[in-house]
């Protein structure tokens, strides 16, 4: 098994993905097959790579020196990778069922598969400007899904995601030149690429591209003030929006601040000063202020989409805590968000292709006509809110831990927005459970005949999903300690 497997995981659903529109497909059934193989194998193929862990680079094209685009897989992208490789499959299986009403699907699929690819280039990247490359290139395919029902609403929140995701990129862009100007390599290293004090008399400038690029990578993490575009987004079908609030564009924002932060400029030149201090805060003020709007919200999958807000920044704040604690907790919150949120609004997309019920005054009585649905919901909920037992608990735990151990004042105000959250979280989460199974003694059942689950091709990836929650929330140790590895080289 070599490093050029990687590669062939990459560039398989870009290249098969982009001649899907040019395929005679005689029915949709074969598309569907088609897409679920070219999903599946490239999964296997990641899951391979991920077992025999290559040690090689694999450079796909070099441009002059030091600069290339070139793959390699340590133990942060291995994290990443395996969110993707598992979730994946899944999503797709998901959207067959849902999409089977939509226009446009060639295209949809198109994009829908060759953004697992690209997103896959990311995780790979061996060095800054490959995962800068692989980065805009996100933007650009993940684009056409968000404005695919052409609608007035949809175009005009492609257009806010777009804006926001070219000036992220400016920053970040800023933050690149910066390391491959200063750096010792462009290759991302455990520690960062720039000495220790090596800056002399500029390690203001450091710090101030720091909280540049930060800011930057931030935007596809939806941290406070670059959150307005998330909520936007959810005008997509929700099988794009799962992948953009809990899976593709949102988490490869937080394993781009990770990479920065603990592989280019390095925790030793960042903690303890006024830089470290900037970013904590911000990222305070997004974790108090998604769950505020979350809780205000009545849109179902706007709703969801402010929770995210909140729980990305979840991440940044074990990311900036700057420790190896703080990375451990990071990456077990990345993992359990990503089951947690894509099952919610998995079950939020249900309900809308079944019923076309958007708003959650409109979900009354629904959780008797589609118990699975709205069970599964349900379990998403509290583990959100950090129920022991369940996923999303061992995240919070992690991340508390880390900031209690930091002993700064700062680090004691995010413990204070997580506990914060956490109530705000059972609020707007748990009030949507008790409107669908107790609407009141009153409530006329009869307006919701011919309400049921869906099938077998969206509850699957329920029931997995839910399994996962639990199985990770009551033995979460070997995720813990693979994760301790990860953060030990630090």
């Amino acid at each position: 098994m070599n490093a050029g497997m990687m590669v062939a995981a990459v560039l398989l659903p870009v290249v098969l993905g982009v001649v899907i529109p040019l395929i005679p497909f005689r029915t949709r059934k074969q598309r569907m097959w088609y897409v679920e193989s070219i999903v599946l194998v490239t999964s296997i193929l990641v899951w391979a790579i991920l077992c025999s862990r290559p040690d090689g680079t694999f450079v796909l094209f070099r441009f002059t020196g030091n600069l290339s685009i070139s793959f390699r897989l340590d133990g942060l992208g291995t994290v990443f990778a395996g969110i993707l490789s598992t979730l994946w499959p899944l999503a797709a299986l998901y959207a067959f069922e849902y999409m089977e009403h939509e226009k446009g699907e060639r295209f949809f699929f198109m994009f829908y598969v060759i953004t697992y690819g690209i997103t896959l280039g990311i995780a790979f990247a061996e060095n800054i400007l490959t995962m800068y490359f692989f980065y805009e290139m996100m933007t650009l395919v993940t684009l056409p899904l968000i404005m695919h029902t052409m609608t007035r609403e949809a175009i005009l929140a492609s257009r806010t995601y777009l804006y926001y995701s070219l000036g992220g990129a400016a920053f970040a862009f800023i933050g690149m030149i910066f390391i491959l100007t200063f750096g010792s390599t462009a290759t991302f290293v455990p520690g960062g690429v720039i000495s220790p004090g090596s800056m002399g008399d500029r390690q203001n400038l450091l710090l101030l591209v720091y909280v540049i690029c930060f800011c930057g990578f931030s935007v596809k993490a939806a941290m406070w003030p670059f959150s307005g575009w998330l909520p936007k987004a959810g005008v997509a079908p929700t099988p794009v929006t799962a992948l953009l609030h809990a899976v593709a564009v949102v988490k490869a924002g937080v394993f781009s601040v990770m990479r920065v932060t603990y592989y280019s400029f390095g925790v030793e030149n960042l903690r303890g000063t006024w830089a470290q201090n900037v970013v904590m805060v911000l990222v305070i003020i997004t974790i108090v202020y998604g769950c505020s709007r979350a809780l205000k919200e009545t849109h179902l999958k706007r709703r969801l989409a402010w929770s995210t807000v909140s729980n990305l920044s979840y991440i940044l704040f074990g990311v900036v805590l700057m420790t190896p604690m703080g990375l451990v907790g990071a990456m077990s919150h990345m993992i359990c968000h990503a089951i947690m949120k894509i099952c919610a609004f998995f079950c939020a997309g249900a309900v809308i292709c079944k019923t076309e019920r958007q708003y959650i005054h409109q979900l009354d009585g629904m959780g008797r006509k589609m118990p699975m649905v709205f069970a599964a919901f349900t379990v998403s909920g509290l583990a959100l809110m950090g129920v022991p037992g369940l996923c999303g608990f061992i995240g919070k735990w992690n991340l508390a831990e880390a900031a209690v151990s930091c002993d700064t004042p700062l680090a004691y105000v995010g413990v204070a927005a997580l506990l914060i959250s956490a109530i705000l979280t059972a609020t707007y989460m748990m009030s949507i459970t008790v409107r669908a199974f107790f609407p009141g003694r009153d409530f006329d059942y009869r307006a919701l005949e011919g309400i049921k689950d869906p099938s077998w091709k969206m509850l699957l990836p329920l029931g997995l999903f839910v399994i996962a929650m639990v199985v990770i929330g009551l033995h979460p140790q070997p995720m813990i300690d693979a994760l301790k590895t990860v953060a030990a080289v630090m």
